[in-house]
């Protein structure tokens, strides 16, 4: 099943902690890479507090063991290893892992909804992950490509300075 992960991070060393996450995601067995966008500094969403602006990446996997349930605990143990602290909802983050597909999987599960209920709506998920997949289909909505057509972009900036590497 192919997985695609959404990485955001603006506190701290943000560019160093995506590349530790993407290491990080990958390094136990279960989870295969295949790819990483390249790193977009984005405008924060979903109002106060005034904060940073994001760097934000997306990462596609491959899996054949894991389920969701499995995926969501390890990217919540990888944000937990670069310090994120929950305190207040669309606060500042040293690192966010979204889930946002799993293969074709479609669920209401109240802690992991797939696909991401939002992803369809931020140019900070389509812009990257367009970028590695020019085929995607975000489950139960369309080609991301399409997504991108009606989608504000305007506070979604590439970094070409900024380029994550594969896992070791």
């Amino acid at each position: 099943m192919k997985v695609v992960l959404a990485l955001g991070s603006n506190v701290g060393h943000r560019f160093e902690t995506l590349q530790g996450a993407v290491d990080a995601l990958f390094d136990a067995p279960g989870l295969d890479f295949v790819a990483v966008s390249p790193v977009y500094e984005t405008e924060p969403v979903g109002g106060p507090p005034d904060q940073r602006n994001y760097f934000n990446a997306v990462v596609v996997g491959r899996t054949m063991t894991l389920g969701p349930r499995a995926i969501l605990e390890r990217s919540l143990s990888v944000e937990s290893a670069f310090g994120r602290v929950r305190e207040e909802p669309w606060g500042p983050r040293t690192l966010d892992v979204d889930v946002i597909m799993v293969g074709d999987l479609m669920s209401d599960d109240p802690e992991l909804t797939l696909p991401h209920p939002l992803a369809h709506e931020r140019a900070f998920v389509l812009v990257p992950w367009a970028q590695i997949d020019r085929e995607a289909v975000l489950p139960g909505r369309g080609s991301v490509a399409g997504m991108l057509s009606g989608l504000d972009q305007k506070g979604v900036w590439l970094r070409p300075d900024l380029a994550l590497q594969p896992p070791d």
